[in-house]
């Protein structure tokens, strides 16, 4: 299930495009935190029958107990333990009923997002017919690498907003540009590494100081309902692909609605990896099976901690 993951090997690349100031608490909590939690991710989705225990995680990648669970907590919000209990088909079909009530409320209140510490104030606009018939031509697209918590990325914006979003490891730089051509192949592709690492700091920080982020996609008619639908998802919940569908109206599409999920070309902005099968088992994902499991654990840590800060 997890043998296409392959972790980052290029650490010197990685020193090189860092987000954020050096020594900043984002940088240290979370960029340099990924590779590990990557690893143990896939120890414990490997062996969450053993239910193995601290011990047992932290040797898996190469670090004492205490170090371990303080790295991973900083990271997640949640310890590793609260961590392999997400990974059971209990705690996914729990989370599967949150998601259905989540979504039906948000739908009916016309929220974007419901959770306030991840509500990116996210608004999509669509490109034009004439647009997708241009592919691109007349288009001036700023793109560069940046760090993540989920490892590097390749960020995408045009004057309309951002256009491209995905995550790649290692030595997967080049294929990740040439998706993105792939995309828009008559445009202007400026290098902007800097501009880069100032969005993902918008991005994957989420501080009440940022401006509300525009995205700018191309997609069918069909494409649009679903990604839309997807920016009422809450954070830390899941939903399936038959509920997706129903909610975007389209009730018995489960399998076209499946296939728009699987043509979002803004990881993360656009939230895919909340979309499950009605099982519980993650699915697909087309930057990474563990990197999905790792961004979920990410999320529910943090809205678990919004939760208990709150009193509510």
């Amino acid at each position: 299930m997890l043998l296409n993951f392959k972790l980052p090997r290029n650490p010197q690349y990685h020193r090189k495009n860092r987000v954020g100031r050096p020594g900043s608490p984002w940088q240290a909590s979370f960029v340099n935190a990924y590779d590990r939690i990557a690893q143990a991710i896939l120890y414990l989705d490997q062996n969450r029958t053993e239910q193995p225990d601290l011990a047992a995680v932290a040797a898996a990648v190469g670090l004492s107990p205490s170090h371990f669970h303080r790295l991973f907590r900083e990271w997640a919000g949640a310890t590793p333990k609260d961590f392999l209990q997400c990974l059971t088909l209990s705690r996914a079909g729990e989370l599967l009923r949150k998601g259905k009530d989540v979504l039906t409320v948000s739908l009916e209140s016309g929220l974007s997002g419901p959770g306030r510490l991840h509500d990116l104030c996210v608004t999509l606009e669509a490109a034009t017919p004439g647009e997708i018939k241009a592919r691109g031509a007349g288009l001036q697209i700023r793109a560069g690498v940046a760090r993540s918590p989920f490892g590097s990325c390749l960020i995408g914006q045009t004057a309309r907003g951002v256009c491209h979003l995905s995550f790649f490891d290692g030595d997967e730089r080049e294929a990740a540009f040439a998706e993105m051509r792939d995309d828009w192949p008559l445009a202007s592709i400026v290098h902007d590494d800097e501009n880069a690492a100032q969005l993902a700091s918008q991005i994957f920080t989420q501080a009440a100081s940022h401006a509300p982020l525009q995205l700018f996609v191309k997609g069918t008619a069909f494409q649009l309902r679903v990604w839309r639908t997807l920016l009422k998802i809450q954070p830390g919940t899941l939903v399936s692909y038959g509920a997706l569908a129903a909610a975007s109206g389209n009730p018995k599409a489960s399998r076209a609605t499946g296939t728009a999920v699987g043509r979002n070309a803004l990881s993360f902005l656009i939230p895919c990896h909340r979309v499950i099968r009605e099982t519980g088992i993650s699915g697909n994902y087309r930057w990474g099976v563990v990197r999905k499991r790792a961004i979920l654990a990410w999320e529910n840590g943090r809205r678990d901690h919004e939760h208990d800060s709150s009193g509510e």
